[in-house]
């Protein structure tokens, strides 16, 4: 039974380990419904693994496999090789990893899948740091701010470097479907979940998770951020469909980046001198998308 539209079962089931308020275990329960029973789950290293399955003990209502950081793609493409010859052309195979895995380690694995055309659903549930190792820098990291390998002191204010405009990369292999998505709304995640796997070919969603320790935020503050992410731009909400770029949601009122800085630990540095310049990059990426609005910007190979 669906409740507006929503699968009611459970596949991911509750007394894990993860952190209380964690975007990551919402944003992969929801996922899972959308996907429903007939899935087939492979999971890079990360938190996510460690805090689900304890041996002996599982969250996973679904067939999982645990992989290393670097290799969650081509496993996936190893099982819908395998459900291919069985004959099962029906099947849903998703690739999980974090931001790390996805944007760093694993990016060969990944660029390999697309470029094999795969049929295959990656997501990558983006907390922009390695979280599960202690808080480290990633190509996701947001400009300026702090971790363990990027710490703001007097001279350098956190991390330097932009984000990897990964769903940007991805699209540009030929894939029909790439999307971006939020635990801000999970009527959103669950379209793009479907529309993904009903897709010939391999897609992409990275999902906006906030961490509590990595962001230095209370536990209930987990989807007031993931809002005040996407009503000031910093998180932007599109997808990339057979190259066509569309956003698919936009806030009523743009708020300053500010708001969103102030609410999280990682960012406590940061002057004002420095919000402007996060302004006026977060700025400049949706002047990007909304210039490209509609648009066809990629080639799609599949």
């Amino acid at each position: 039974m669906a409740v507006l539209g929503i699968d009611e079962k459970e596949y991911f089931a509750s007394g894990h380990r993860a952190c209380a308020g964690c975007g990551e275990a919402l944003a992969i329960r929801h996922i899972l419904k959308a996907a429903g029973q007939k899935t087939m789950m492979v999971m890079a290293t990360g938190c996510m693994e460690v805090v689900s399955t304890p041996y002996p003990e599982t969250s996973w209502e679904l067939p999982w496999v645990h992989c290393a950081f670097e290799n969650a793609s081509a496993v996936a493409s190893g099982v819908r090789a395998a459900l291919e010859a069985k004959g099962e052309h029906d099947t849903n195979v998703i690739a999980i990893g974090g931001d790390g895995s996805s944007f760093d380690i694993g990016f060969g694995s990944l660029s390999g899948a697309f470029e094999r055309g795969t049929k295959f659903l990656y997501v990558c549930t983006d907390n922009e740091a390695y979280m599960n190792t202690g808080i480290q820098r990633s190509g996701a990291t947001f400009p300026f701010a702090n971790t363990t390998t990027s710490p703001a002191g007097k001279v350098i204010h956190g991390k330097q470097e932009p984000k990897k405009p990964l769903p940007f990369i991805l699209a540009a292999h030929g894939a029909k479907y790439i999307a971006t998505a939020s635990v801000m709304n999970l009527f959103d995640l669950n379209k793009k979940v479907k529309k993904a796997l009903a897709t010939n070919g391999p897609t992409f969603i990275t999902v906006f998770v906030p961490c509590i320790p990595g962001w230095k935020i209370d536990s209930s503050a987990t989807i007031d951020i993931s809002k005040k992410a996407f009503e000031t731009n910093v998180y932007p909400l599109y997808e990339i469909e057979d190259g066509v770029l569309k956003i698919t949601q936009k806030p009523t009122e743009k708020k300053p980046v500010e708001e969103y800085l102030m609410m999280q630990g990682r960012f406590k540095h940061v002057t004002p001198d420095i919000a402007k310049k996060i302004q006026e990059y977060v700025d400049a990426r949706m002047k990007f998308l909304e210039e490209n609005d509609g648009k066809k910007i990629f080639d799609t190979l599949f």
